[in-house]
């Protein structure tokens, strides 16, 4: 809570939102959380910085993929994240815009998907709206929630964030299904 009043909170959230899109493994909710929390009235704004820094390093991640993914392939072995990022090529190659869509949601890491984006030659466009709408729908969810349930918000977040991204991803792919008239 110290450090979400530091008059540069706002500067290191920022950073942390773009950094987490395309290289760092520490989600930004981490530190919007007690930010709204300890100044609701600013919780928008944070969740404003949050989501576009976001999405500013998801294009970056997105252009790493693009053009460097020879170079962070091996990183990607090394850090752990081969498989997951070999499952999402397959979520690519068959739900496209919606992979990224629901990566703004859901638990895996996010610059694994925006590094693919890249490597698959997803339209950028395309990339960007579904990241916006999504990162977006993530970052102003958990300010509103620590507007709405303060402290005690907070620490259930911290408990349930990852079984609330598996809800969502299970809720959009049966939304998929029922839409194009799939049995469920």
């Amino acid at each position: 809570m110290r450090w979400a009043v530091h008059p540069y909170a706002p500067r290191y959230l920022a950073g942390l939102s773009f950094a987490e899109s395309s290289f760092f493994p520490i989600p930004p909710d981490m530190m919007l959380a007690p930010m709204a929390l300890a100044n609701p009235s600013k919780a928008w704004r944070y969740a404003g910085i949050t989501t576009i820094a976001s999405v500013v390093g998801g294009l970056f991640g997105y252009l790493i993929g693009h053009f460097l993914f020879e170079v962070i392939e091996p990183l990607l072995h090394q850090a752990g994240y081969w498989s997951k990022y070999q499952e999402v090529q397959g979520w690519f190659a068959k739900w496209g815009f919606w992979a990224v869509f629901l990566a703004g949601f859901s638990p895996v890491p996010y610059k694994v998907f925006t590094i693919a984006a890249g490597v698959m030659g997803m339209p950028p466009l395309a990339f960007a709206l579904a990241s916006l709408v999504s990162r977006g729908g993530r970052f102003y969810l958990v300010s509103a929630l620590m507007v709405w349930g303060g402290a005690r918000m907070e620490r259930t977040l911290r408990i349930y964030i990852d079984r609330i991204g598996w809800a969502t991803v299970a809720l959009a792919i049966i939304a998929y299904l029922v839409v194009n008239g799939t049995d469920v």
